[in-house]
Formats: C-alpha cells, structure tokens, sequence
C-alpha cells in the first residue's frame, strides 16, 4: 500500500541514513567526520543539482492514483493530520529499528568480519581455480598432443609389424638350418626325419624361385646351397625308388609288398618331377618296363597252367543238336543220367555250371592250378576264363589306383601308363581267347563267359576303375559273334535232319527235342539278368526249327493216333524242362503250352472216336440244331438216341478201362497220362 509522502517526509528520509552511519560508527569504534557524512547521502542530497522537484511532482501524482488515497479523498480525511499520524508511525518503527540494530550492534559485526574473511577465502578459492582451469587447459592441450603422438606410433607399429611379418616370412623361407642339411646329407630316405625335410626343402626351393622372380637380391645367398641339398636328395631318392623296382622281378616276390612301402613314400616322386624331370622320366619308364614283363610272365604261365586242368573232352564241330545220336554224343547231351560235371565238360545242359556267374563265385578265390591237379580236380573253361579274369580284374583295378595315386595321374595319362604296363598282357589274352574260341562249339561255355564279362564290367564301373573298358569291349566282340554262330550251326543242323535217316523211331520224346529243352532251358535262364536281343531272335528260329522237326518226325507215323502220341509227348517232355528251370513266363513256354493243349485235345477226340464216336457226334450235331433253332429234327432222332444210350451203357467201362490202359503205356509222362484220362 503506498503512502502519501511529503516534504518534511523527504527530509526526514534524507537524515536517516546519516543517523544510521553515525550508530554504526559508534558501534564499530570509528569517527567520520561532517563531510564524510553528506558526501554519503547520494541520491537524497537535496543539495544535489541532480534532484529534479518534477520527480517529487511525478510521485505524488502517482500517490495520488492510489486507490487508498482515493478512498481517503472521498471520504474527506485530513491528509496532513493522516501524514503526521502516518510519519509519527514511521518514527515509532525507525527508532524500534534502531535499538534493534544497536542491540545485534556485536553480532554485526562478528558477522563482518565473518564476511570479510570469507572473501579472503573466496578470494585465494578463485585464485586456486584459475589456476586449476589454467592448467586444465594446458593438460587438456597436452591431451590432444599425446593422442596425436599415440595415433602416429599406432601407424608406425602397424607398419612396423607388417615389415616384420613380411621379413620374417622371408627369412625363414630363405634361411637354410643345419638341422635340414645334415638330415638331407646323413639321414637315409626311410626315415620320417628325411621325409620332412624334404619337404621343408621342397618348399624353400619353391620360394627361393618365387623371390628370384621378384629379383630379391637374398636369394643369390642361398641358391648354391639349396641346388647341392637338391641334387643330394634326388640322387638318394633315385636310388631307393629303383632298388624297390627291381626287388619285383626277383622269383617268387610278391610285388604288391613293394608297391604299398612306395606308396608310403609317394612325395619322392613329387619331388623328382617337381626339380629333376629326367630322373621321374627314368624312375617311371623304368617301373613301367619292369611291372609289364612281371604281368605278362605272370598271366601267360598262369593261363597256360589253368588250361590243364580243364576238361579232357570237349564240345567238337560235330556236337550239334541236329546231329545223328552216336554213343559218344548220347554221353555228351547228358540227358537226365548222364555222368557228372567231375571228370568232363557238357554242351547241351546246363547243371550247376551256372553257379559260375553267381555272386559267391563269380568274386571267389581264383583256381590254384596245381592245386588242382594234386587233387586230379578238372573244370569247364568257363570256371577258368572266370579265375583267369578275376586275377586280371583285381590285379587291374589295383595297379590302375597305384599309377593314379604313385604318379599323380588322372584320365587320359593314367589310361596311357597303364597300357604301357598291362598293354602285353592284355594282347596276350586276347590272343589266347582268339584262339580257342575260334575253336570252341561249347555254346553254353561262350554265353557263360559272356555274362561273366558283363558282370567284371559292372564290378570295374563300381569301383570307378575304366582301365580295361577297352579290353571287355573287344572280348565281347570275340565271343558273340562266336556264341551266334555256334547257334546258327545247330539251327543248320536241325533244318537238315533227315527223319528218314534216324532209325526205329518211337512215340516216346526225341534226344534231338530233349537237347533242345535243355539247352534253350540254359540260355533263358542265363539271359535273364542281362537281356540280349539278339539272343532272344535265334532262340526264336531254334524254337521254330524245332517245331517244325517234331512235326517232320511226327509224319513219318502212319496213323493219327501215333502221331498225336509223338507230339504231346515230346511238347510235354520240353515244357516240362523249361518249366524245371524257373523260366515259366518265357515266350517259349508260352508257345509249348498252346500247342500241347492243342494237340491234347486233338488226342482226346482221337481216342474216344472208337468207342464213343457215335453219341459224339450225335452231340455236336444236336448241339448245333440247337444253336439254329431246329427243335423238330431233334425230336425225329429218338430212335437213334435211344440205341446210341443202350449202346454206351453196354460198353462205356469196358470202354473206359480199355482207354486208361491205352493212354498210360503211350505217355511216359504219369501226370500228363493221369490228365488225359481225367
């Protein structure tokens, strides 16, 4: 609330600080003088030229807008009564004041001095700080300095570093220890100590010829030395690598024992093809050279060996089916009696010569020959090309893996090393084959090999070897050709015999049809694993000549019944045979069993014609009104009927017993007999 101030107020104002300054003098014990006292009045000096009366006008006015003031207008006060109540007021509180201040006179100033030395405190704490923030901004300085200098050796370390790595790199690439010259010098070949150094020295080599490249002057250092280590370690190498090789050709050795210790050394030969060309040129001629006169030694005094314990009696050029039935060949067609596989081979049947191609045997251990002829064991040749071409097989396979891995080779180069060693060996086989297949007339030994042939061929392609894919090829070309005309002759032998010219004939089965069942038994049964077209096409024409035999043979029967007899006889026997062979589904079981169905039938009519021909065909007649609608003819043959009944109750057991005998002696089979009867 503002008050009215007038001016004996303002001068009363204007004295107050000086009485203040004089108590507060006293208190403190200082004296100031008159002047001292009015040059501090300052602003209240009335004295003062800069004191504007305007501004006293100013405050009024503005006094004068007071709402209190207003509302003591209003209601009529006497202001100058309300300013001396108002200034008597004011005097009453300034000398309350005052006393007040005189009485906290001590505290005062125990609290100026209070302050004053907390100024000297603040004053030393301000100049301490200062002095912190100047040396904060010096450190800060330093700081930045240091990180600078620290960025700088990183970059220099770094650089440092990679010199160094680089450096070290080269000088161990480039320093040559004693511990490898003495090793390479001293230590023999056999030693792992000598393998790893050489490879050590392998690689030093390897980098000095890299540095010399980039015209590293160090390398001039270091090159004599390395080039004597190099030509000591390759003459040492030479010399254990061909004292290996010719280890295999002394008697008696087996080879593969070489073989694997080489193996174990096969960065020899890295390291002479690597830096001495010539010398792995000479250690490799040299191996091949020596492995191929061993292979070829060894399979030609094998093959010759194997072939005798074969079979001392051998299909001829007259063994054919077509051929007439002499003593001899009746031995050789080897019908249900004949003797066993022990002491003689067979050409028409089968017999458990086709175990040859299963799997027990056809990876079996191969025939020791003179093993066999200790024990007077003979075998077929299709069990010795088996053994004699398991050897070669397994032999390949192993030889082909060694070049590959021994002389770092693949495709088309290890093909080529391994003609040079197996090349002779192979032509001696062929030549071999050539010649007895050029005069074999075994069919069933030729299409046993054959299929032995695929077999090895499927056994090489599994095991990833295609060394001798060439060699299996041009042997199937030797045989089949050899197998089909072997075939065609015995289709030409049946097409020319001459029924005429065979002798008593008898309604019982044909040797020529029993040879013929048993041998188309043996190829069906052989050709299922591995189909053949062409096989199937002249086991067709056999089959179609062999028809037509029969009915040739049947011919020369003079009556029907015969005939007949002949024929169901003869179907039965074969169909019976193939059948036996597990060959059911074939086309020539097929075609067996329509025809004896056929001529079965046939035979039936035919014996029942006698005794019952009459009411037979009575039937097939009434049957036949029947089917057109003719019910009247029928009723006008009641007559005949009923003779033709009294006829048959009269004489149908008799009959029955009569037809029963008749077909048991005709069928030498007892179920076809049994059949027909039924």
């Amino acid at each position: 609330m503002a008050a009215v101030v007038g001016p004996e107020e303002v001068r009363r104002r204007q004295q107050r600080p000086l009485e203040m300054e004089e108590e507060e003098a006293v208190a403190g014990g200082t004296g100031h003088s008159e002047e001292t006292l009015q040059l501090n009045l300052g602003d209240l000096d009335l004295t003062s030229e800069e004191f504007i009366l305007d501004e006293v006008d100013i405050h009024i006015q503005a006094n004068l807008e007071d709402e209190l003031v207003q509302e003591a207008l209003k209601t009529g006060v006497d202001l100058r009564q309300y300013s001396k109540q108002v200034e008597l007021e004011l005097q009453q509180i300034e000398n309350a004041s005052i006393k007040d201040y005189i009485k906290e006179g001590k505290n005062i100033a125990s609290l100026h001095t209070q302050i004053t030395a907390c100024d000297a405190v603040l004053e030393r704490m301000e100049a301490m700080l200062s002095s912190f923030q100047s040396d904060l901004s010096s450190i800060s300085c330093e700081i930045q300095t240091l990180q600078e200098q620290s960025v700088a050796m990183n970059v220099r370390l770094r650089n440092r570093q990679a010199v160094r790595g680089r450096l070290s790199q080269l000088v161990d690439e480039l320093v040559v220890p004693n511990v490898m010259i003495s090793t390479i010098l001293e230590m023999p070949v056999t030693e792992q100590g000598f393998l790893e150094q050489l490879h050590e020295l392998n690689n030093k080599i390897n980098a000095v010829k890299e540095q010399a490249f980039r015209e590293t002057l160090a390398c001039a250092d270091v090159a004599d030395i390395l080039d004597k280590l190099k030509a000591k370690a390759v003459a040492k190498i030479r010399e254990f690598i061909l004292q290996k090789i010719y280890s295999f050709r002394k008697p008696m050795t087996n080879y593969q024992i070489p073989q694997n210790a080489l193996l174990k050394y096969r960065f020899f030969y890295q390291f002479l093809l690597g830096h001495e060309r010539s010398v792995a040129k000479e250690v490799r001629d040299e191996y091949l050279e020596t492995m191929s006169k061993i292979y070829l030694s060894y399979f030609k005094s094998y093959t010759s060996r194997l072939m005798k314990v074969q079979y001392e009696e051998v299909a001829e050029k007259d063994d054919l089916m077509g051929v007439e039935d002499t003593a001899k060949k009746d031995i050789l067609s080897c019908g249900g009696s004949g003797p066993s596989l022990r002491n003689r081979n067979t050409i028409f049947t089968l017999g458990n010569r086709g175990s040859v191609i299963g799997g027990a045997e056809l990876e079996g251990p191969i025939i020791v020959p003179h093993s066999a002829q200790k024990s007077d064991v003979r075998y077929p040749f299709e069990s010795l090309f088996r053994s004699q071409h398991y050897a070669l097989l397994d032999n390949s396979c192993r030889e082909y893996l060694f070049l590959c891995d021994f002389f770092l080779m693949t495709g088309n180069p290890a093909l080529d090393l391994f003609n040079a060693v197996m090349g002779k060996t192979l032509a001696m086989f062929l030549k071999h084959m050539d010649a007895y297949v050029s005069d074999c007339y075994d069919s069933i030994a030729v299409f046993l090999c054959i299929h032995i042939v695929l077999r090895f061929k499927a056994i090489m392609a599994k095991r990833n070897v295609p060394a001798i894919d060439k060699y299996w090829d041009t042997l199937l070309e030797l045989l089949w050709p050899r197998f089909e005309h072997i075939l065609e002759l015995n289709i030409q032998s049946i097409q020319n015999t001459d029924p005429q010219k065979l002798g008593f004939l008898d309604t019982r089965p044909h040797y020529i049809t029993r040879r013929y069942a048993e041998f188309s038994s043996a190829i069906v049964s052989i050709n299922q694993t591995f189909p053949h077209d062409r096989t199937l096409t002249l086991l067709e024409q056999l089959q179609a000549e062999v028809e037509n035999f029969v009915l040739r043979v049947a011919a020369e029967f003079s009556s029907r019944k015969e005939q007949l007899i002949f024929l169901i006889n003869n179907y039965d026997m074969m169909l019976g045979v193939l059948m036996e062979r597990a060959v059911e589904e074939s086309k020539e079981v097929e075609g067996f069993q329509q025809l004896l169905n056929a001529r079965t039938q046939e035979f039936i009519e035919e014996l029942l014609a006698p005794g019952f021909g009459g009411m037979i065909a009575f039937v097939k007649e009434a049957e036949a009104l029947a089917e057109r609608g003719q019910l009247e003819r029928l009723r006008g043959e009641e007559a005949r009927v009923t003779q033709l009944v009294r006829g048959f109750a009269g004489t149908w057991k008799a009959a029955v017993e009569s037809l029963s005998q008749d077909v048991m002696r005709s069928f030498t089979n007892f179920k076809n007999g049994t059949t027909i009867i039924q």
